[in-house]
């Protein structure tokens, strides 16, 4: 007796198959209505900041997020919060140095599903440092495009900004909160 072995169940599968592992959906960030932004404290009063300059490059799908990537770089002389004596001081020494660090790069290693909230986990590089951070993740399609709210926690003094003197955190706290909101366009 004598099988005959036929390779179309293969290339089948294999056609089938191809969908689920396509990558996600790549998008361009639309200036107009993004904005990355952060928050803390200083003397017990909380304040707002945001970067001016800042690129990212979005693909994304939640039902692939094994696919999915965020890869954002940040000019961290483009940090603004209103207050002309921290504005001047974030660049220096005693924060950012960014004559020494002049960006920020956060990039995804994984997506998971926590419940309803899809977490990105990745790495951050500040101040010559580079540590895991996660970010909580909502996207909403809309359109040909979206929208993608990003918040996240990070801590400063794990990165090396504003030790030394400015190492209190009953001075300056320690949690800087990071948010940012993409309109995004597909690509």
């Amino acid at each position: 007796m004598t099988f005959r072995i036929t390779h179309r169940p293969l290339v089948l599968l294999l056609a089938l198959a191809l969908p689920c592992v396509a990558g996600a959906a790549d998008y361009t960030v639309q200036p107009s209505g993004s904005t990355l932004g952060f928050s803390s404290s200083f003397q017990g009063s909380g304040f707002d900041g945001h970067f001016d300059k800042w690129t990212a490059a979005i693909s994304y799908d939640q039902a692939k997020l094994a696919a999915s990537k965020f890869d954002v770089t940040v000019d961290l002389s483009s940090a603004k919060t209103g207050d002309s004596d921290r504005d001047g001081a974030l660049p220096g020494p005693d924060f950012f140095n960014v004559a020494k660090f002049p960006q920020a790069h956060f990039v995804t290693t994984a997506f998971r599903q926590q419940g309803a909230q899809v977490i990105a986990d990745g790495t951050l590089t500040l101040h010559g440092v580079t540590k895991p951070v996660s970010l909580n993740v909502t996207f909403k399609p809309q359109g040909s495009g979206a929208t993608l709210d990003v918040t996240g926690t990070v801590k400063r003094l794990d990165f090396g900004v504003g030790g030394g003197q400015y190492a209190d955190t009953s001075v300056i706290g320690a949690d800087v909160k990071v948010t940012a909101h993409l309109v995004l366009s597909a690509k």
